[in-house]
């Protein structure tokens, strides 16, 4: 709200009639009179009866002027409080807590602290209401996660920087009147001793104009005697224009100089009058109310009065002009009021519109968070909507602040079975990351890795847990993971050394077979090609990239076999025979059980072949045997059942070296004892 609109609205009162000043007669009267009854053209209360009145004058009171007084009188006690009408007063009401501190602290900094009290009234009262809501909501907020509402605390910085220039506010205030209550008291006794030297001047033995000077000494003593207590300034002013008024009288032994006087009070009040009646063209209502007050406050304390003729018609102008500006003022806040009929309108839309959002809270965070952002565009548009009727300020007010409640209670209730949810998410990861601290320095690869596998493939799947949580539970599982999958790569890189090893040896061995030949001796070349099996064995793994290698190896073992007239499955079991001795030297009986398990598996799978083959055939009983289908049918079993011979025999060569093996620990063990 601009300045204008906040000093006219706390000052509008319905004007009534003014009246003319009393007219005084020139009869003698008591000096120690004060009025305390009819109110005159100066403003003064006179209870003097006059011989020639026919009836007293009847005055109504005049809410404007009493205004004025009141405006004047709290000026009047010290100069610099007129400032407050130049210190622009902002809307508050629109302003956030923190801008409503600087805003303070400026004020503090700045002015003068008997210039600033409204403004930093208006301030309190705005910040009390913003900050009231705030620490609801936190209220609200600490209850819905399970707190209890005695035990609730908050320790706002925002508040405390309030509390603290406020209270630098009030102990300047304090300081700034204790200091000048001493100087109005003393400013009283002053006027109250200029105002017995005044009645000291009625009916003295002297020359009238020595009389007469002694009493323009007196206003110019008075003019600058400083301000006096504002709850003593109408009561002294008063008094001190009722002995103003007797002096006058007295001056009928002079009528010269007394006319003289009217005659320069005349032309000065007539100046006062019209310039009160230019304001009604001056366009800041504001300005013209405050320079009207400064009218009145010369009319009343500065000049004295006119000669009784004049003072109805002049008094008639002045409080005319006063009514106008008064009557521009009405219009003004009846145009005010209106606006503040349209805010209220768009304040209630406000309402609508946030209650509406709060009956359909989302059920997901990214909602919620735009809905967090809509709320809070509406909370701004209400506080820069403008002020509304003061009948319905408070309910309007406190229906803004339920409707924010509610919407804060769904928003909250979310957070609440989500903040479970995410207390559910980090005990399922604690257990997970548990699994990976016991798995990261495992040497068992072919478990570990898959586990490994599967518990980050889990880890993924679950959601998220409390932010204070989430970066202390990730980086520890991630390090126990980096930990494992570096130190299986290390290994790799090792084994991968040895491979490439391997290779180079294979290579070697294969260009070595390729250039072998046959030389007709059955039994010796026998022997060497079972030497290139041999060696060819004792190289172990090679990169997957390489493996291509053994299948040459192979081919070309195949053929050599085929020149020397042995079957397919005499060269298996040759080859395996091999592996017998391998078995054999290792003395692993562990090892010895596997090959025994995978050997009775691969005859099982033979068998169920076979069988799957043979029951296959029969839906060919009326074909030929020509037909390519139950071909193909008889070629598939009768190579599954030279499979089937060949595992068998390598199942008995295996029985056979065990059988010897264990006759041959039974030996170790008999000469033992006889040792």
């Amino acid at each position: 709200m601009d300045e204008k609109e906040n000093k006219l609205q706390d000052t509008a009162g319905e004007e009534k009639q003014a009246t003319p000043e009393t007219e005084n007669t020139e009869n003698t009267v008591n000096e120690n009179t004060v009025a305390k009854d009819i109110t005159t053209e100066d403003g003064i209360e006179s209870s003097t009866t006059h011989a020639l009145e026919e009836k007293p004058i009847e005055v109504k009171n005049d809410e404007v002027l009493e205004e004025i007084d009141q405006e004047n009188a709290e000026d009047a006690e010290d100069s610099e409080n007129e400032k407050r009408h130049q210190i622009p007063v902002l809307d508050y009401h629109s302003m956030s807590m923190e801008n409503l501190v600087g805003e303070l602290q400026r004020l503090v900094k700045n002015e003068k602290v008997q210039a600033i009290n409204k403004h930093v009234n208006d301030i309190k009262h705005e910040f009390d209401l913003k900050f009231q809501e705030f620490l609801e909501q936190k209220k609200e907020e600490f209850v819905t996660n399970g707190g209890n509402e005695i035990d609730f605390r908050y320790n706002s910085v925002t508040k405390r920087q309030f509390n603290e220039v406020y209270g630098e506010f009030r102990e300047k205030r304090n300081q700034y009147y204790k200091n000048l209550e001493k100087s109005l008291k003393q400013n009283l006794e002053n006027r109250l001793q200029i105002i017995e030297e005044l009645k000291g001047l009625v009916n003295v033995e002297e020359d009238i104009n020595t009389t007469y000077k002694n009493f323009k000494t007196i206003q110019e003593q008075w003019r600058n005697a400083g301000p006096v207590p504002r709850n003593n300034y109408n009561d002294v002013w008063r008094t001190y224009h009722h002995h103003i008024e007797i002096f006058y009288d007295f001056l009928h032994l002079n009528r010269e100089l007394r006319d003289l006087d009217f005659k320069h009070n005349l032309d000065e009040k007539l100046k006062l009058v019209e310039r009160a009646e230019g304001l009604q063209n001056e366009p800041d209502l504001g300005k013209a109310f405050r320079e009207l007050q400064t009218l009145h406050k010369v009319w009343k304390e500065d000049i004295g009065p006119v000669a009784k003729e004049k003072r109805e018609e002049i008094w008639e102008r002045f409080s005319n002009a006063t009514k106008a500006i008064h009557a521009r003022r009405q219009d003004y806040f009846n145009e005010l009021e209106a606006s503040y009929e349209e805010n209220l309108v768009k304040k209630n839309e406000i309402i609508e519109a946030i209650n509406s959002i709060a009956e359909k809270v989302s059920n997901n965070h990214k909602g919620i968070q735009n809905q967090i952002k809509e709320v809070e565009a509406l909370r701004e548009s209400f506080f820069k909507a403008g002020k509304v009727p003061q009948k319905v300020n408070e309910a309007t007010w406190s229906a803004f602040k339920g409707a924010v409640r509610a919407f804060n209670r769904g928003k909250n209730g979310f957070y609440k079975g989500l903040k479970k949810e995410q207390h559910d998410n980090l005990e399922k990861k604690r257990a997970l990351l548990k699994l990976a601290i016991a798995l990261k320095d495992s040497d068992d690869q072919t478990t570990a890795t898959p586990e490994f596998k599967r518990i980050q493939s889990e880890w993924k799947k679950i959601g998220h847990v409390p932010r204070k949580y989430s970066d202390k539970i990730w980086n520890e599982f991630k390090d126990a993971c980096n930990h494992y999958f570096n130190k299986l790569h290390s290994e790799k890189n090792e084994a991968q050394k040895e491979e490439f090893a391997n290779f180079e040896k294979k290579n070697a061995c294969l260009d070595r077979l390729k250039v072998f030949q046959l030389s007709g001796d059955k039994k010796k070349d026998l022997a060497s090609i079972k030497e290139f099996i041999s060696e060819w064995k004792t190289y172990g793994r090679l990169p997957y990239n390489k493996k291509h290698i053994n299948g040459k190896f192979n081919k070309i073992i195949d053929a050599l076999f085929k020149k020397l007239d042995i079957s397919k499955q005499e060269s298996e079991l040759l080859r395996y025979g091999d592996k017998i001795k391998q078995l054999a030297n290792s003395d692993n009986d562990y090892a010895i059980n596997n090959e025994r398990t995978f050997i009775r598996r691969k005859i099982d799978e033979s068998k169920s072949e076979i069988r799957q083959l043979e029951n296959n055939l029969q839906f060919f009983s009326n074909a030929s045997e020509d037909n390519p289908l139950v071909k193909d049918v008889i070629k598939n079993i009768n190579r599954h059942k030279d499979s089937l011979e060949s595992w068998k025999a390598k199942l008995k060569n295996l029985n056979i070296m065990e059988n010897n093996l264990n006759k041959e620990a039974e030996a170790e063990k008999d000469n033992s004892e006889e040792e």
